[in-house]
């Protein structure tokens, strides 16, 4: 941070902290046990074993950019995580409408949420 910088808030920084921890013990999971995550998916079918890796890569990218933005208590970086976050939610509403996925929907709905108000929080000037 720049002198002309405020710090941000300890709950904002706790809370990104959680979200970094969150995926990449999603990118883990998605690595070493996808049956857990995907239950509905023929795992032996061809060329899945490459989409699974490709998620759990998005999935550790972004947990590390978490971790790092968080680290270095970065405005810009953490908007642009958050950014990030809230398109990649966006499509998961997408997509739980398209598979008329409730559950989907809703964890959606309310993480654009969250997403978007982290991203005011730690813009907001006084």
């Amino acid at each position: 941070m720049t002198v002309g910088q405020k710090s941000l808030p300890k709950w904002i920084l706790i809370v990104s902290g959680l979200f970094a921890l969150l995926e990449l013990l999603v990118s883990i999971a998605i690595c070493f046990s996808p049956q857990s995550v995907l239950e509905t998916i023929d795992l032996n079918a061809k060329g899945v074993d490459y989409l699974i890796y490709m998620w759990a890569a998005r999935q550790f990218a972004l947990g590390f950019i978490f971790v790092f933005a968080t680290f270095k208590q970065s405005v810009p970086m953490l908007t642009i995580a958050y950014i990030f976050f809230l398109v990649m939610f966006a499509g998961d509403f997408i997509i739980g409408i398209l598979q008329k996925n409730n559950s989907l929907i809703l964890s959606a709905i309310v993480m654009c949420m969250i997403s978007s108000a982290l991203i005011f929080a730690i813009n907001k000037r006084k």
